[in-house]
């Protein structure tokens, strides 16, 4: 049965509200952490990478106990109705600032964002791996996944265009006074007023999740249904699967490249900018917009991405996007404060090529489930989809990571009203070479990465003939 329109809408609502929490924690939480909540650069760094320890031993866990779910809703369906209310919840909970001492307070965004990783696992995986038995054919996972990633970028557009105008919104209703303080980006500092902003997206998420639960069906059964495999058979041969290595490098060299711009663009206006200039009525600072058309940008990318891949190949496409990227990207480093028109446009041209390669990276991963089934007769596209997971999360724990230890490095003072010509020159360096520098890599990567359009289809035909032919021998048996 080919897919629906109702499948494509419901199945891209779930990257919907994955994506509003996810440009929050991407693109404001060290901004918050550093200029709401009030720990140094360098201890939020820290604290993004240690967390992420957990992180890489859970996500290929649920990935595992995703694939052994049974129910009458299938594998990995449940997951989204189950959790939809806990990440909201979770993520509510990490964006309150306690009233406690400055260790107090670092105590607990570590317990937090831990549990908020965790709850955004639990979630997250199996609506990855959802991908993989929505359809077995790999054109229409291009589509399913580039669905995904459109709406991906719609919720994080929302995120973007409700966020800031929610939290000043929120500042004035509690009274903040001078709590609510903004700086040159414009954005709040009031605590209460971030925690009930986020609360608002929370909701719209946890619906966006039981519509997506609703509207989704799992349709692809594996050749051996029901032949047991040990998890440490199915680890055993996700070790022996190459092309999954080769993807999980490219795939997590270009997530770290999203993940260093993104983290210090909020620090690029504040400190670099300096436009304290916000649109009438909607209230949108230079910052927001350039978030905005940010989004805007990515949305192209990923309309474009199922067409031109389906036609010139996934491979191909992702490192001419990847480079061109990574070149623009060098660019920035040239522009100065007033030159706020060419910092709009390279933005716009960076991120319709972001925009294009993440859901060629999804739809990858389908692949190399296929490739891993054909081999093995064993399919775990839970445990391979986790792995993207895993590489997502990894890409921006680094990336936050890398960005609060060289912002620290360079002399970033989250309490000074102006900061030193070091600082400075770090961000302009974060917002251009260093990412550029993961984009290379990611190209250098796909190089090797050795399943041609050729060869996926004909594992998609393989595989197709030994279902036929298991559904002959069980109808025979019976």
């Amino acid at each position: 049965m080919a897919i629906t329109l109702k499948d494509k809408i419901g199945y891209g609502f779930g990257d919907m509200a994955s994506s509003m929490f996810w440009k929050i924690f991407g693109m404001y939480l060290l901004f918050f952490y550093t200029k709401v909540f009030g720990i140094s650069p360098a201890a939020a760094g820290t604290m993004f990478l240690l967390t992420r320890i957990w992180d890489a031993v859970n996500d290929p866990l649920m990935g595992v106990i995703a694939d052994r779910t049974r129910s009458r809703w299938g594998k990995y369906r449940p997951y989204l109705l189950w959790f939809a209310v806990p990440f909201a919840l979770v993520g509510v909970a990490t964006f309150y600032t306690p009233s406690l001492g400055e260790t107090g307070r670092l105590a607990y965004a570590y317990i937090t964002y831990t549990l908020m990783m965790m709850v955004y696992t639990a979630v997250n995986v199996p609506y990855a791996s959802l991908l993989g038995v929505m359809s077995p054919h790999p054109k229409e996972r291009n589509v399913l996944s580039s669905y995904r990633m459109l709406f991906a970028f719609v919720g994080s557009f929302i995120t973007f265009m409700l966020l800031q105008p929610l939290v000043d919104f929120f500042a004035g209703l509690f009274g903040a006074g001078a709590d609510a303080a903004a700086d040159a980006t414009g954005v709040s500092r009031s605590p209460a007023g971030w925690t009930a902003a986020v609360a608002v997206i929370g909701a719209i998420c946890a619906a966006l999740f039981v519509l997506c639960f609703k509207l989704t069906r799992e349709r692809v059964r594996p050749v051996n249904e029901n032949e047991n495999h040990s998890i440490r058979q199915d680890l055993r041969n996700l070790a022996r699967n190459s092309p999954w290595w080769i993807l999980m490098g490219s795939g997590l060299a270009a997530l770290l490249f999203n993940a260093i711009r993104d983290s210090v663009a909020l620090f690029y206006f504040a400190d670099y900018i300096q436009l304290s200039y916000k649109l009438p009525v909607l209230g949108w600072t230079a910052a927001t917009i350039y978030l905005l058309v940010g989004q805007a940008a990515n949305m192209l990318g990923v309309a474009l991405a199922a067409p031109l891949s389906n036609r010139f190949g996934k491979k191909k496409t992702y490192m001419l996007a990847m480079s061109l990227a990574a070149l623009l990207s060098v660019l920035f480093f040239t522009l100065t404060p007033q030159q706020v028109a060419l910092i709009m446009a390279l933005q716009i041209l960076i991120s319709i090529c972001a925009g294009y390669v993440l859901p060629l990276l999804w739809s990858m991963y389908a692949d190399i489930a296929d490739h891993q089934e054909l081999k093995t007769q064993r399919r775990a596209t839970g445990l391979i989809f986790s792995s993207s997971s895993m590489s997502q999360k990894m890409g921006w724990a680094f990336g936050a990571a890398l960005s609060g230890w060289l912002l620290a490095w360079f002399g970033y003072d989250q309490t000074a009203a102006m900061q030193p010509d070091s600082a400075i020159f770090g961000v302009r360096l974060m917002l251009s070479w260093l990412p550029a520098v993961s984009g290379i890599l990611a190209v250098v990567g796909m190089m090797f990465y050795p399943l041609s359009e050729k060869r996926v289809k004909e594992i998609a035909q393989e595989l197709e003939a030994q279902r036929a032919a298991s559904l002959q021998r069980k109808t025979a048996a019976l």
